[in-house]
């Protein structure tokens, strides 16, 4: 996928306001097989995974002993014998090696890596259904619920079409062998031509992530940071076993440290990865840094994520952003930064 297809601002605003079609072949997908299959997820990340029911779909973080995190991801119930999750590209080689290791022994359950085998495309913004029922009539994607999926035809071609996504939109990301993802990606794009559908890049991608608040791994969250900190604490769920748990109760138990918050700049200047952070406009050390940082186009606000010491973090505390060379002013706002209109 390129930063770009034509123009980043005309890509993000084809989202909010049509439909984008993401090529996300780029993600890992992995399954666990057999009778243990539930038990090993379970033992792998913090939400919880036991309630899922057959064709539903749950966000979490799988973490190290210590509770910094190896990836965010989201899992697939397919049923109680076949669980797939969706990992971040980068850390596919590290995740398979993770996961591994950990049904190592086991006898009960067989874990592969199908990064090969399946391509991935996201369909989102608010005509999203819209064009996706064009090409699966009869598997009634309206009624699918947020993170729920269900098994359908497009083109022939066996899908998982998956109402879930990274942009802060309504949407689906349709699982598809990889031999056929051209194929379906030409006629989506065909068929919604009158939609107004787009191909979208890299770029598009960050700014209407980052205006959800959606975390970036590599950049606000990843081995030295953990789920509380983070503001993930509402997919740890500290009442089954699973690597971390020990760590992260030890980390609830106390006062936290840092906190990463949502900012808006007030000056002129834009907050980028990297970028220190510091509490007055000259002298002293920094007391932070930029994680995510660019213009988001719907809201017209340049918009940061940070982390900050937890006191600093407070809605309407005012702290510097070193731009270049120039502390520029911005204040911590609620987060997310944009919310979609009600259905």
């Amino acid at each position: 996928m390129p930063v770009q297809y034509e123009s980043i601002l005309e890509e993000h605003k084809t989202v909010r306001t049509a439909v984008g079609l993401f090529d996300v072949c780029h993600m890992g997908e992995v399954e666990f097989v057999g009778p243990g299959a539930l038990s090993a997820v379970e033992r792998l990340v913090s939400n919880d995974v036991r309630k899922l029911v057959d064709g539903q779909a749950r966000y979490t973080v799988v973490c190290y002993e210590d509770g910094g995190i190896v990836d965010d991801c989201i899992v697939y119930r397919e049923h109680a014998e076949r669980i797939v999750i969706v990992i971040n590209a980068a850390n596919v080689d590290k995740d398979v090696a993770w996961f591994a290791k950990s049904v190592e022994g086991r006898s009960d359950v067989t874990f592969r890596n199908l990064s090969d085998d399946y391509g991935l495309i996201a369909v989102q913004g608010p005509l999203a259904v819209s064009l996706l029922q064009r090409l699966a009539p009869e598997a009634e994607l309206a009624q699918v619920k947020s993170f729920h999926f269900r098994k359908a035809e497009m083109l022939g071609i066996p899908v998982w079409a998956a109402r879930t996504g990274y942009t802060g939109e309504d949407g689906f990301e349709v699982f598809v062998p990889a031999s056929e993802t051209a194929r379906l990606w030409n006629a989506m794009l065909e068929v919604g031509k009158d939609l107004g559908v787009k191909p979208i890049g890299l770029g598009a991608r960050d700014t209407l992530r980052l205006e959800a608040c959606l975390s970036l791994y590599g950049n606000d969250i990843d081995a030295t940071t953990n789920p509380f900190e983070a503001n993930l604490g509402w997919v740890v769920k500290l009442d089954h076993d699973f690597i971390g748990r020990a760590a992260l109760e030890a980390i609830k138990a106390k006062p936290l440290q840092r906190k990463l918050c949502a900012f808006v700049m007030d000056g002129r200047g834009t907050a980028r990865h990297g970028y220190n952070i510091y509490a007055t406009e000259t002298g002293g050390e920094p007391i932070g840094v930029v994680t995510s940082g660019s213009l988001g186009p719907t809201v017209g606000k340049n918009l940061g994520l940070g982390y900050v010491p937890i006191e600093q973090a407070e809605l309407g505390n005012r702290f510097f952003v070193d731009c270049r060379g120039k502390r520029i002013a911005a204040q911590v706002v609620k987060s997310p930064f944009y919310r979609r209109p009600a259905l």
